[in-house]
């Protein structure tokens, strides 16, 4: 394997301790590169991390001018494509083009000059973007960024709203890219923004458990009825709180399993058991009685009133192991989109409650990948009128 390869082979190293989520200076050390080396390609990359099965030879630098003159003297001296390939740690593909794209007369030969201002020429090319190159798309793209879709959501919903037109198309990767990567832009920079993390840069983020107390009475999440976990049925919810600065303030979430479909509990004064239990009765006794079947928490204090709350509302709750967030997992990924709403360190108590509506109204007009690209919205209007039960209150929001 020659230095070229090598030195990809690092970075290929690197990326691949980048993608089990350490962060930057183990991954360097790993690797055997400076963490000032390491920056260096997670900024070029935007964080973007290529991809982990291509081919060495995929990204493998294009050839000096030092490896085109060792081309030229070990062709003239009658060595075959496959030896001098070996030794230069390239693919016998590379040499074979490089010696034909290096002629200029068929009796001169291959000529490393020749070959080395065509590769210069090459490299000069304009190479205008997708984004760049249209407008419409690119017009589009930026509106759905600005409603907080994800670049995901947005590359498969193109095809459900143009099924005919094959110019509104782009992959998220694409859309990535624009945002992240040097040199690829065609959309605004200050779009990165409008991402979940809002970030410039993809970063990995490390976990951290929450100590909670044990509340009296509750329900065990291991005699949860069998049929929460198939998704099938609705009216399954998930909840938590996300806090504000030192705890001081809060919002509660609620999502519902099957479709995603997020509720917003206004808590501007406190966030303890009395006003979780106020906030939860006045949400879910807005809901049609089929979709109030089960609820799942984790152990916080907040719900210490579960009973009341299950009396009025005609809800089962259900109860996490400690430190098991996992165990609510849709309500733990709907609590990270909502960051985008309401950063963390900043107080929460202040957002009045039309605000809160809006951003669930947001979310649930987001289209999600496991509902075939339908929003939370489309999908639950879907599953009530599916089911048996007396329609309830219409849900839009």
């Amino acid at each position: 394997m020659g230095r070229p390869a090598r030195a990809y082979e690092v970075r290929r190293k690197f990326w691949r301790e980048m993608r089990t989520g350490v962060v930057v200076a183990e991954a360097a050390s790993v690797a055997g590169v400076s963490k000032s080396v390491a920056w260096r390609w997670f900024r070029e990359a935007g964080g973007v991390m290529p991809d982990a099965t291509a081919p060495v030879s995929a990204a493998v630098p294009r050839l000096s001018f030092a490896e085109r003159e060792e081309i030229s003297c070990r062709h003239a001296a009658g060595e075959g494509v496959r030896q001098i390939a070996r030794a230069l740690g390239r693919s016998a593909s590379t040499i074979s083009r490089e010696l034909s794209r290096g002629v200029v007369r068929r009796k001169s030969g291959y000529r490393a000059s020749v070959a080395q201002a065509g590769s210069d020429r090459r490299a000069r090319r304009p190479r205008v973007r997708l984004l760049a190159r249209h407008e419409r798309l690119r017009d589009h793209v930026q509106q759905q960024l600005l409603l907080k879709h994800s670049p995901e959501q947005i590359s498969h919903r193109l095809v459900a709203d143009f099924p005919d037109d094959l110019e509104m198309r782009v992959s998220h990767e694409t859309l990535y890219q624009a945002l992240y990567v040097q040199g690829r832009g065609g959309l605004r920079r200050d779009l990165s923004r409008c991402l979940r993390t809002g970030r410039a840069l993809r970063k990995p983020r490390r976990r951290t458990s929450e100590r909670r107390g044990r509340i009296a009475d509750m329900v065990n999440i291991s005699q949860r009825p069998p049929e929460v976990e198939d998704r099938a049925v609705p009216g399954h919810w998930e909840g938590d709180l996300i806090t504000g600065a030192e705890n001081k303030s809060a919002i509660g979430t609620l999502v519902e399993r099957a479709t995603g479909y997020v509720a917003l509990l206004h808590l501007p004064g406190a966030h303890g058991a009395v006003e979780v239990q106020q906030a939860m009765v006045e949400v879910m006794s807005n809901m049609p009685a089929s979709l109030r079947r089960t609820l799942t928490w984790d152990q916080g204090r907040e719900m210490s009133n579960h009973v009341q709350i299950a009396a009025a509302t005609d809800l089962d709750i259900y109860f996490c192991d400690p430190h098991s967030p996992w165990q609510r997992g849709t309500n733990e990924n709907t609590n990270g989109l909502l960051r985008q709403y309401f950063p963390k360190g900043t107080d929460l108590s202040g957002y009045h409650h039309d605000y809160l509506d809006f951003v669930a109204r947001e979310l649930n007009t987001r289209p999600r990948k496991r509902l075939a690209w339908r929003t939370p919205a489309e999908a639950l209007d879907r599953l009530l009128s599916q089911s048996t039960n007396p329609p309830g209150v219409a849900l839009t929001g």
